[in-house]
């Protein structure tokens, strides 16, 4: 039996059997004949079941929101830009699908027909986690959908009603039966999922770990993989910035979700003339998150996943005061916030160097280390002095310079004057521990098929 126990009273929200390997079984067996007749249907009439699956998706978007408060903590005053941002990215996948999907034309050589098409893959796994619970699944799931694959999604035993909910949305759509299916699995389930010769592709988004777990069970199988895995990501606030501006829009990448984001905004580098302003506002902008229960309208900040995590960032926070940094914020001021709670106090640090957990390891909490810098050399060489890469952003009215700046940054994705945003027009990827593999834009159609070229000489 798998329990989620929810963060926003400790109570058990739902439980659930896990798939036993009869089960999986007959899930593996839908889902490959459900490919073989799906890969035949056009692309414009896999369009319209995806679209339609959107529509029934988004008509419960009230209910949907509250059910993501109580599994994983989200504030509701929030929860609805998940649904929102789990519409934009399907439907411009959905836009993008008839085009990205097409074949190939080459130049015409007397005698010959020649053109590339894209072949489906066949069977995708898809394991998503919790922290963006549909915006994560969207991004494998539509795509893979839409380019010919059946799909087979595990979600993270925090957010179950998520995989449910959107099989719910794919059975209204009428989509065939065994093109979209989910399982409640253990971990050794899911590893033995992956060893298993019907499945053709595996999307994982997680922690480093998860992603060796996916290469350690795909290895000598010579399958797609696709791997969003974990940040620290940076931010750069130039001397030349409107400050109120690059504090708010810092500051938000920081702690929205109570910063478990996997491209939130963790370290922020700050040029020396202007880092006092700018620690000086910026706690003043902390101190107006009201720390509560995520289901009140009024809350601001919501509790960690589970009161494991908030104790991983406070013990990072303890380390490094203990090591010569500030506290800008009293714990005690938010009532909540005690050890073995899931409730944490914002926190913002100062006096923060690399050599601190808080400056190196994911901290995946509301927990930011600031540091100054003389000059933009020292800046990009500070970004770039971590095991990850997925996002990094530079704030500056010199956009020349920023753009400058950004090509030199080691991430997938680069900012100017914003953060913490997947636009589903560009391609979403990482760099070193962040992982591997692109999703999203045209390009991420490429990772959930596979080239067949024709070359046909005419008689």
């Amino acid at each position: 039996m798998q329990q989620t126990i929810s963060p926003v009273d400790g109570s058990v929200y739902v439980e659930r059997e896990l798939a036993d390997v009869g089960t999986i079984e007959l899930a593996l067996g839908r889902a490959v004949a459900a490919q073989r007749a799906w890969r035949e249907v056009s692309v414009a009439d896999r369009c319209r079941y995806c679209a339609a699956m959107v529509d029934a998706f988004v008509a419960r978007r009230d209910a949907l929101s509250e059910e993501l408060s109580w599994q994983m903590g989200r504030p509701i005053s929030q929860a609805g830009g998940e649904i929102g941002g789990f519409e934009e990215r399907a439907r411009t996948m959905i836009r993008l699908a008839e085009s990205a999907l097409a074949p190939i034309s080459l130049a015409n050589k007397p005698g010959f027909t020649r053109y590339i098409t894209r072949e489906p893959l066949g069977v995708s796994l898809i394991v998503a986690p919790w922290n963006f619970p549909f915006m994560t699944a969207v991004n494998a799931v539509v795509p893979a959908i839409l380019a010919g694959n059946a799909v087979i999604l595990k979600h993270s035993a925090q957010t179950p009603l998520c995989a449910e909910r959107m099989a719910e949305a794919f059975d209204a759509a009428g989509l065939p039966e065994g093109v979209f299916q989910f399982l409640h699995m253990s971990h050794s389930a899911t590893e033995a999922l992956i060893r298993d010769p019907r499945i053709d592709h595996v999307s994982f988004t997680g922690s480093v770990a998860g992603g060796e777990m996916v290469e350690r069970n795909a290895q000598g199988r010579f399958i797609a993989t696709a791997l969003e895995l974990g940040g620290k990501d940076p931010a750069y606030i130039r001397a030349d910035v409107d400050l109120d501006a690059a504090v708010d829009g810092v500051m938000d990448g920081a702690f929205f979700n109570s910063g478990q984001s996997c491209c939130g905004i963790e370290r922020i580098y700050v040029h020396r003339d202007i880092h006092d302003a700018f620690v000086e506002r910026a706690v003043d902008w902390l101190r107006q998150l009201r720390l509560g229960n995520p289901t009140d309208p009024t809350t601001t900040l919501g509790p960690l996943v589970k009161p494991a995590a908030a104790d991983f960032v406070r013990g990072q926070i303890e380390e490094a005061v203990a090591a010569g940094a500030r506290a800008w914020i009293d714990p005690g001021d938010y009532p909540l916030s005690v050890p073995g709670s899931a409730y944490l106090a914002p926190q913002l640090l100062t006096g923060v160097d690399h050599s601190m957990r808080v400056m190196h390891e994911e901290s995946f909490g509301p927990v930011v280390g600031i540091m100054p810098v003389v000059d933009d050399d020292s800046a990009v060489a500070l970004m770039n002095d971590s095991e990850f890469g997925l996002t990094a952003a530079v704030f500056t009215r010199d956009l020349e310079v920023g753009e400058a700046l950004a090509r030199r940054l080691q991430a997938g994705t680069v900012f100017t004057n914003r953060c913490d945003y997947l636009d589903p027009e560009l391609a979403w990827t990482g760099i070193k521990q962040s992982g591997r593999g692109c999703s999203l834009s045209r390009l991420g159609f490429d990772t959930l098929t596979r080239p067949k070229s024709f070359h046909l000489k005419h008689a």
